[in-house]
């Protein structure tokens, strides 16, 4: 039996992982997955690390493809994915339904985590959306930067203190039973991204990781994907 090696945005993990179990049970391949945010998980690809199948945004594919890390045509889309605030398990659920009532709660927070905006798609829309409401100098001192969106789910999990916040992609929020969904980053905050699959060029296990993608956004896998926070269409 072949082993299938996936290189995967945190975004896609916890249904990368649903589906590993189901595929490695029912064709008797292996899976090895390796999750991590998107700057991270390219760079470890221009790095020539061995993997079959790629998951990242939809853009960093087609960039993969055009340089012939990915193979041509295999792109397929997984679905789109927003960003979301998330706090502890139990405690009060902030308001952030509207542009203002995010920046009062943001103001308000005595720390705010979220995914490093110098690899993590989630970075990068969490710091534009703090520069749109015009608090980043006044929140600074309180962000707390991670290496992807589940580690600062973490740590929020574990966290003791009062009115801390986390931010990043809905899909990293709803894996973690430690914390609760607030709601989505509200009107003009709100940036979509796309994730999809392709077929490693260099892959070793070719045809069971065609048959992994397949699997990944076949019918049948559609609930997994909607239950894990991912959207129809772009």
């Amino acid at each position: 039996m072949a082993e299938v090696r996936i290189f995967s945005a945190g975004a896609a993990q916890a249904v990368v992982e649903r589906i590993a179990v189901a595929f490695g049970r029912e064709t008797g391949h292996g899976v090895e997955a390796k999750f991590g945010a998107v700057g991270a998980m390219k760079s470890r690809v221009f790095a020539g690390e061995p993997a079959d199948v790629i998951i990242l945004t939809g853009a960093l594919i087609d960039e993969l493809i055009t340089q012939g890390h990915v193979v041509s045509g295999s792109r397929v889309d997984l679905g789109a994915v927003g960003a979301g605030v998330a706090v502890r398990k139990g405690a009060l659920l902030p308001d952030v339904s509207g542009e203002e009532s995010l920046r009062g709660n943001l103001l308000a927070a005595t720390r705010i985590v979220c995914p490093d905006p110098a690899t993590a798609t989630a970075g990068k829309v969490v710091m534009r959306g703090i520069e749109r409401l015009g608090i980043a100098g006044q929140i600074e001192p309180r962000l707390q930067f991670f290496p992807n969106g589940y580690a600062a789910m973490k740590w929020l999990a574990q966290s003791r203190g009062s009115r801390e916040l986390g931010i990043t992609q809905i899909t990293e929020i709803l894996a973690n039973k430690g914390v609760t969904y607030a709601g989505p980053l509200p009107g003009e905050l709100q940036v979509k991204t796309v994730y999809s699959a392709g077929l490693a060029a260099r892959a070793e296990s070719a045809e069971a990781a065609k048959a992994f993608i397949s699997r990944l956004v076949a019918p049948l896998s559609r609930p997994a994907l909607v239950q894990a926070g991912f959207e129809s269409g772009n």
